[in-house]
C-alpha cells in the first residue's frame, strides 16, 4: 500500500512538473514559469497543488496551428474497388465476357 501511495505522488509530481516546463511563458498565472518550476521542484506535493490551482492556465490551449479556416480542405479517403461504379461497370463486363 505505502509503494502504490508513492507512485502516484510520484507520478502526480511528474506530471506537474512537465506541465509546468511545457506550459508557454505568457499563459502561466501568478508568477513567472520559472518560479513555478523551481516551486513544484522543491515542493513535490505542495508545490502541484498550488500549480494546478495558481499558476496552470485557465481554459483550453491557445491553438498553436493555423486556425481552421486556413488548413487545407482534407483529401477524400480511399474508397474500395467494390465503392469505384467504374470498377463495378468494368468487373461485370469482364464476367459477361468469361460466360
Amino acid at each position: 500500500m505505502p509503494l502504490l501511495v508513492g507512485l502516484a505522488l510520484l507520478a502526480f509530481w511528474l506530471y506537474c512538473l512537465f506541465d509546468a516546463i511545457t506550459t508557454p511563458d505568457e499563459e502561466a498565472r501568478n508568477l513567472p514559469k520559472l518560479l513555478w518550476v523551481v516551486i513544484v521542484l522543491l515542493m513535490p506535493l505542495a508545490g502541484g497543488v498550488f500549480w494546478l490551482l495558481l499558476g496552470r492556465p485557465n481554459g483550453s490551449p491557445a491553438p498553436r496551428g493555423p486556425l481552421p479556416q486556413e488548413r487545407s480542405p482534407r483529401p477524400e479517403a480511399p474508397k474500395g474497388p467494390d465503392d469505384d461504379p467504374d470498377f463495378l461497370r468494368d468487373l461485370d463486363r469482364r464476367l459477361r465476357d468469361e460466360e
